[in-house]
């Protein structure tokens, strides 16, 4: 199987950004996250951090109660981002590279505009 030749980030991309603040608790970040149906929200910091369903997932897995932590206690920092115009053999690469399933899209200006994730690269499989 290959990626459909020409495929670009932004023919798959989910738009628009769903985003939460790094005070946050990560029982807030789970609802929203199960509100717009995805597993990831970019954390409206400097640099932009993001928070997934995996880091929610442990904080219960660890026994920890999530409406105590904030989503700056589990959130990972500095993320990698991408264009649109990127082709998805690319992104494929960054994510097997970085060990990462999300990365947000930023547009020319560098603001974000949505986010790719590993599902939406692997459903282009044909």
């Amino acid at each position: 199987m290959t990626l459909s030749q020409g495929t670009r980030v932004e023919d798959v991309m989910s738009s628009p950004l769903e985003t939460i603040t790094k005070e946050a608790t990560i029982g807030e970040a789970a609802t929203a996250m199960r509100e717009h149906n995805i597993n990831a929200l970019v954390v409206t910091t400097s640099p932009p951090s993001i928070v997934t369903s995996t880091d929610v997932l442990a904080v219960a897995a660890d026994g920890h109660d999530p409406a105590e932590l904030s989503v700056a206690d589990v959130m990972t920092r500095s993320v990698e981002t991408v264009t649109p115009d990127l082709f998805l053999e690319e992104v494929a690469a960054m994510m097997t590279n970085f060990e990462i399933n999300h990365l947000p899209v930023v547009d020319i200006d560098d603001e974000y505009i949505g986010m790719i994730s590993s599902t939406d690269v692997t459903a282009q499989l044909s």
